[in-house]
């Protein structure tokens, strides 16, 4: 298979990349891409491996490889050493320590008429019809619930269960 890009690095770019990898305190990620940029280099100065040598050597994919070596050329030699920028924000924080603290505090209440204890199911539809979240799953109740150590069943039911420690 042909090389898609072929890396040439200036000598700025070439002792830029031996610096990142005579540090000690890079991270492993630039570390490897710095290394397989100056593998690559089929300059005056470089040993201009193939991409399957590379790659054997820095225990990668050769289309990592070709990758790193897409970046450095569309992108420049920042591109090709960081990872690449996250395009779509991460997903909006639903059920935040308020609506953890609320449901706690729901759970710790008395149970409504006609049961003798709250269940899961009971706290998930109370949830959505106060408004604490527009929806609710019962494992999310679920999580939170056993996130705070606190038990629904037996006689510690609404109540925070002890740590077992021995008295000193």
């Amino acid at each position: 298979m042909a090389p898609r890009y072929k890396i040439t690095l200036l000598e700025t770019e070439r002792n830029t990349l031996e610096a990142i990898t005579r540090n000690r305190k890079t991270g492993a990620k630039k570390f490897m891409n710095a290394r397989a940029l100056l593998l690559c280099d089929a300059g005056e100065h470089g040993p201009a491996w193939t991409v399957a040598q590379v790659a054997r050597a820095i225990g990668v994919t050769s289309r990592t490889i070709e990758h790193i070596k897409k970046r450095f050329i569309e992108e420049g030699l920042e591109a090709a050493l960081e990872r690449k920028k996250r395009q779509t924000p991460p997903r909006a924080v639903i059920f935040d320590s308020e609506f953890e603290a609320r449901l706690i505090a729901l759970a710790c209440s008395e149970a409504p008429a006609g049961h003798a204890r709250w269940t899961i199911k009971l706290l998930t539809d109370k949830a959505v019809e106060l408004k604490f979240a527009p929806s609710v799953s019962h494992m999310t109740v679920h999580r939170i619930l056993k996130k705070a150590n606190l038990s629904l069943t037996g006689a510690n039911f609404g109540k925070f269960l002890r740590d077992k420690t021995r008295p000193s």
